[in-house]
């Protein structure tokens, strides 16, 4: 078979009865089904050339969040704050800093359960607070 560069062979289909999937997915664990595969053929695999985008590690989780977040009015209240800081009408009380305060402890949680659920490394943001 002749290669050009660049370009890939074709790919091979290969039909599974259920259970025959069911037990190479549990096979594969976390790893994409085509490398579980390739590991299992080949002896030294040839890494592949994109990247793979993560499934959901933690469905309950993720869906926690996506619920806290349509049921809070955060983007419109912290659209408004942002709105008043630049107008100058903002008065800045304790009770003020406070909630303030509060909206940014809640904005954290849910990033924090948003790189839980999706199985991302639990680094903080570069440039962000420390």
């Amino acid at each position: 078979m002749t290669e050009d560069k660049g370009k890939y062979a074709p790919p091979f289909s290969l039909r599974l009865s259920k259970e025959e999937r069911l037990r190479l997915d549990a096979d594969a664990g976390s790893l994409p089904l085509g490398d579980y595969i390739r590991t299992q053929l080949f002896e030294n695999p040839t890494p592949r050339k994109r990247s793979f985008r993560r499934p959901v590690q933690d469905a309950q989780a993720l869906g926690e969040v996506l619920t806290a977040l349509g049921r809070s009015r955060l983007s419109s209240n912290l659209n408004q704050l942002a709105k008043a800081v630049h107008s100058g009408s903002l008065p800045v009380s304790p009770e003020t800093e406070a909630a303030i305060l509060a909206a940014c402890a809640t904005v954290r949680d849910m990033g924090g359960q948003l790189v839980q659920a999706l199985g991302l490394p639990d680094e903080p943001p570069k440039g962000g607070d420390k």
